[in-house]
């Protein structure tokens, strides 16, 4: 029987703070939710590994350090608007959830969703909202958002998730093609958008208008 507190533990000395992830908070967080509880309970004896697995729909949950990673580049103090692109199994969500004042998030298909929201209920997450349509598009209605992340690769940078940055606010986005891509923080500052290459990576699609088509 895996002691998952542990796992947790040791996932977070060897995987995150032994390669660089420094923010406190982000490691806190990552010691705090259980991610064994959203991935399968054929799989939960792997899930600290430092690997992604499948969750169904042919999509993942992502390795813990390229969450962590993720994370990070945000740059959350607390209590900031994020949009999240892709919830998947809800994991990155509940992160997010930890750090952030509010969490949007937009997961394209609807048992996928289900399932995150189900899970983020019952752990208790009450600063988080699902909905299911094309996170290419982003979350109009709500913007802009302190900072956006998304986690599926794209062809190119999401026009509608630069716009619905605020001033100040940070994109994570992964940008290539279906074999890997680079992960880019794309900031808004007064003087225009910066970006930056944070290094490679390799994400499921993120299909829609502005990603790949289906």
């Amino acid at each position: 029987m895996v002691n998952f507190k542990k796992a947790r533990e040791r996932m977070v000395e060897t995987q995150l703070a032994a390669r660089g992830i420094g923010d406190a908070r982000v490691l806190e967080a990552m010691r705090k939710v259980p991610r064994h509880m959203f991935v399968d309970e054929a799989l939960r004896d792997q899930s600290y590994n430092d690997h992604p697995l499948p969750i169904g729909e042919q999509q993942t949950i992502s390795q813990p350090y390229i969450v962590a990673l993720m994370t990070e580049s945000l740059g959350l103090s607390g209590g900031e608007k994020v949009l999240e692109i892709g919830t998947g199994s809800g994991y990155q969500t509940a992160i997010l959830a930890e750090l952030a004042g509010r969490v949007f998030s937009i997961e394209r298909h609807p048992a996928l969703a289900q399932r995150a929201n189900q899970i983020l209920q019952q752990l208790g997450y009450q600063n988080c909202i699902i909905r299911v349509g094309d996170g290419s598009l982003g979350w109009r209605d709500d913007a802009p958002f302190d900072g956006i992340i998304v986690t599926a690769g794209t062809p190119a940078i999401p026009q509608p998730l630069v716009d619905q940055l605020a001033m100040g606010g940070r994109l994570i986005v992964p940008v290539g093609d279906k074999l890997g891509q680079d992960l880019y923080k794309v900031e808004r500052a007064p003087e225009g958008i910066r970006k930056t290459n944070l290094g490679g990576v390799r994400f499921v699609d993120l299909v829609g208008k502005w990603g790949w088509k289906e």
